[in-house]
């Protein structure tokens, strides 16, 4: 069994910085794939940030030099550090985590949402 939990959320004046924090626990023999993703009201859920065991990280264009993803292997945690916040970055955040656990299956795994407002 693997399970996420996602800190980190909050209010925020604009212009300010929020660091996300997804931790995963259980049976893990290796992460393979981070992602974050994002889903404000009414709109489709989208990807924010993605990166891969031994790879670059690939943002989408709204967030790029604003946000970086990070991981760290050792914790079984993933990270988002968030920059010069901008209201249209309110909603709530999910992490994903594409990981091989203890019986060697590979699966996607979610957080629960952490939610980010961002005030003008």
């Amino acid at each position: 069994q693997v399970q996420l939990v996602e800190s980190g959320g909050g209010l925020v004046q604009a212009g300010g910085s929020l660091r996300l924090t997804c931790a995963a626990s259980g049976s893990i023999f290796r992460i393979n794939n981070m992602g974050w993703y994002r889903q404000a009201p009414g709109k489709q859920r989208e990807l924010v940030a993605t990166i891969a065991r031994g790879g670059s990280p690939n943002y989408v264009d709204s967030v790029k030099g604003r946000f970086t993803i990070s991981g760290d292997d050792a914790k079984s945690t993933v990270y988002l550090q968030m920059n010069n916040l901008k209201p249209e970055d309110t909603a709530l955040y999910y992490c994903k985590l594409d990981i091989t656990n203890g019986r060697l299956t590979r699966n996607d795994y979610w957080g629960q949402g952490t939610q980010v407002t961002v005030s003008s």
